[in-house]
């Protein structure tokens, strides 16, 4: 028998496919459970559910699921453009924001060149950089944060791509304006600089930079942000990437025809209109943040504070028993031992009753673990 994994290229032989967080139908088929009493609090996903804006959209799109959608987006490209403040010709669509990582890495790493990125830092990137056989600097974290000054100082001149997150994932910590303009100001020009703002709606108040702000003065910046959040499009698979024309270029050349389907597309362009809903995601956020943050504190449970739409939490020992034990209490969370947090779990913010469900089984689960 011919052996494809060893035929192929070596930093794909090396990889392990990204592991998801466990959907409810496998959990109910595991432990014969009726899917409709178990939640999941595992993907930061919306618990919303998509706005009766966007479910317009997409029915109506219904009748044309015959032909293929407009390969160059136009219409969310141009309200993207105006509502983010760039040109049209700066805007790049992806399969969501994960597409637009892999683009970059495709275009700009190769082997012999390098990225930067955090530890504790979206799972995605050590992947992307992986796959195309190019190094990968991880820098320590600093209180489970990026550490700009120690990522500025492990660029190298085979640096090509710096990966940040703010906040980040799946720690939910972020970094201040300040911070982000002595690092872009600090970069050799050389080296594209992916901002990565996947979660950038839930922030609130000058706590955080907006990356639009600094597109103009840094051709070397990327920014990518997502509708699988707070816009709650996730089964949809759409996001963005904003830059200078001539870095969308380049990734406009290797993008895949048709990224972006016609169903995602409408519905994308019904969100970024859907203001009501969007202010609503994040009231909702800001209460089930509160809420579980006052359970922890109950519990006797430190955690990390968080910008995004989950909180990583402490439980004191293993974090993989404490999983199994809300599995089978019907609440699915998410593990990150695998990003070096072997001691926390990581919680979506859900509805209030789902918040409350959690926090009660998270007490059964460890008073008997």
């Amino acid at each position: 028998m011919t052996d494809f994994l060893a035929l192929a290229q070596t930093g794909i032989q090396q990889l392990s496919p990204y592991v998801p967080g466990k959907p409810v139908d496998e959990l109910a088929r595991e432990l014969d459970m009726d899917p409709a009493s178990i939640i999941k609090l595992a993907s930061n996903e919306n618990p919303l559910g998509a706005s009766p804006k966007t479910r317009a959209a997409i029915e109506r799109e219904l009748a044309e699921l015959t032909r293929y959608p407009d390969g160059n987006g136009f219409e969310l490209k141009t309200q993207l453009a105006r509502q983010c403040r760039v040109q049209i010709d700066q805007v790049t669509l992806g399969n969501g924001s994960n597409d637009i990582l892999e683009l970059v890495a495709r275009a700009y790493l190769a082997p012999g060149l390098n990225a930067v990125f955090s530890e504790h830092a979206f799972a995605v990137y050590p992947i992307v950089v992986q796959a195309v056989n190019a190094g990968a600097r991880v820098i320590p974290a600093k209180q489970f944060g990026h550490d700009l000054p120690a990522m500025l100082a492990a660029i190298d001149d085979k640096t090509r791509i710096v990966f940040l997150a703010n906040p980040n994932n799946p720690t939910g910590t972020w970094f201040g304006p300040q911070a982000l303009e002595d690092f872009l100001a600090a970069v050799p020009p050389t080296v594209v600089v992916v901002l990565d703002e996947a979660y950038i709606e839930y922030a609130v108040g000058g706590d955080l930079p907006d990356g639009l702000d600094y597109l103009a003065r840094y051709p070397n910046l990327l920014v990518s942000r997502t509708f699988s959040k707070a816009y709650g499009l996730a089964a949809l698979r759409v996001g963005y990437g904003l830059s200078s024309p001539v870095i969308a270029d380049v990734l406009n050349r290797i993008r895949q025809p048709f990224n972006v389907n016609s169903l995602a597309l409408a519905a994308a362009c019904a969100a970024l209109t859907d203001t009501d809903y969007l202010q609503r995601s994040r009231e909702l956020n800001s209460a089930g943040m509160q809420q579980l943050e006052k359970g922890f504190a109950e519990l006797g449970l430190q955690w990390i504070p968080s910008k995004g739409n989950f909180i990583a939490v402490d439980v004191g020992r293993d974090a993989g028993p404490v999983f199994q034990g809300l599995l089978r209490e019907g609440v699915i969370v998410r593990p990150v031992a695998g990003y070096g947090m072997p001691n926390h779990l990581r919680v979506t913010i859900g509805l209030a009753e789902e918040n409350s469900r959690f926090l009660e089984a998270l007490r059964q689960v460890l008073a008997r673990v």
